[in-house]
């Protein structure tokens, strides 16, 4: 990938794709191309299609997706799978046509069955049965995945994908219906602070582990991935370290100054057990994770607090 390159990241405005602008301005890459949900409507195939033919962009970043947490999952599976589906095809056939030389399609690591081995190897795909509670969108997602594999196979097109662990950081999503649970747990600990209320409450057991990822570190994988002229066409990225829900609470709890209680409510679900990604494929590759989670959590609330001030809705 040169700095000349017409790079066309898909989901700009979103939490990963909006890191993948900074770090790619930052490494001197200014050929960006850019639109948002109302200049283009990616779940529409020719709109889509009309966009490739008229830009041709030469490498493409696929970010945009319909995310959420358990609720949002649980709540609206069709929306999930449909949405997904829709601008995944569209969006790497169009770049198959137009010929784009390397395109990016970012996964997530609940396309992995719930209950494979740990850590979490590439080739555990489609080995076991998926967790429930987000079944929708990781069918969605391994589609996405399989599409990219297979048109590589039949074509020859230089498609990668990546299946990141948990993300969180700046421009994430805050809304505790529809959120992930790092920033659901952020903003709740920082409105009981600021409540003085006397507890949080917390999905769950708190005993499910989870590994979590800086979304800085995560764009940086991204394009160490893309700028290889040999890759591999699937990387798991992750930090290779997982906590339980209860000591990320209370790191949380530490990082925002919160002293109440924590009460877990057994009553909602916890979901897998434990997913940990195994990751020495991209390790081999030369990329390490460089954010630990403690600083990550850190300069994710200063941004979630400089916001607030701004007056924006989070």
């Amino acid at each position: 990938m040169e700095l000349s390159s017409k790079i066309y990241v898909a989901g700009h405005a979103g939490m990963v794709g909006s890191a993948l602008i900074r770090t790619l301005q930052k490494r001197g890459y200014r050929n960006i191309i850019t639109r948002t949900f109302e200049e283009l409507n990616l779940t529409r195939q020719q709109e889509t299609e009309e966009f490739f033919r008229t830009e041709k962009p030469d490498m493409v970043f696929l970010a945009a997706a319909k995310v959420g947490g358990i609720a949002a999952n649980n709540t609206f599976p069709a929306d999930f799978i449909y949405e997904n589906l829709a601008i995944q095809t569209n969006v790497i056939h169009s770049a198959y046509c137009s010929g784009v030389k390397r395109l990016l399609f970012l996964g997530s690591s609940c396309i992995y069955p719930r209950d494979c081995p740990q850590p979490i190897r590439e080739e555990y795909l489609l080995t076991g049965t998926l967790e429930k509670t987000n079944e929708a969108y990781a069918v969605a997602k391994i589609a996405g995945m399989e599409m990219c594999k297979h048109y590589r196979t039949q074509f020859g097109a230089d498609f990668v994908s990546v299946m990141p662990t948990n993300l969180y950081g700046e421009n994430d999503n805050f809304d505790l219906k529809t959120s992930h649970v790092l920033p659901a747990l952020l903003r709740k600990f920082h409105e009981a602070k600021t409540a003085e209320t006397a507890y949080v409450d917390i999905w769950g057991t708190g005993t499910p582990r989870r590994e979590f990822l800086n979304v800085n570190d995560m764009a940086e994988a991204c394009i160490y991935v893309m700028e290889k002229p040999e890759s591999s066409d699937v990387y798991n990225i992750g930090c290779g370290q997982d906590v339980t829900i209860r000591e990320l609470a209370e790191l949380i709890g530490q990082v925002v100054g919160y002293k109440g209680e924590l009460r877990f409510d057994h009553t909602k679900p916890d979901g897998t057990p434990q997913k940990l990604l195994d990751i020495s494929r991209i390790v081999e590759l030369g990329w390490r994770p460089s954010i630990s989670l403690k600083d990550g959590i850190k300069q994710t609330y200063e941004w979630y607090l400089t916001e607030q001030e701004r007056g924006q809705q989070l």
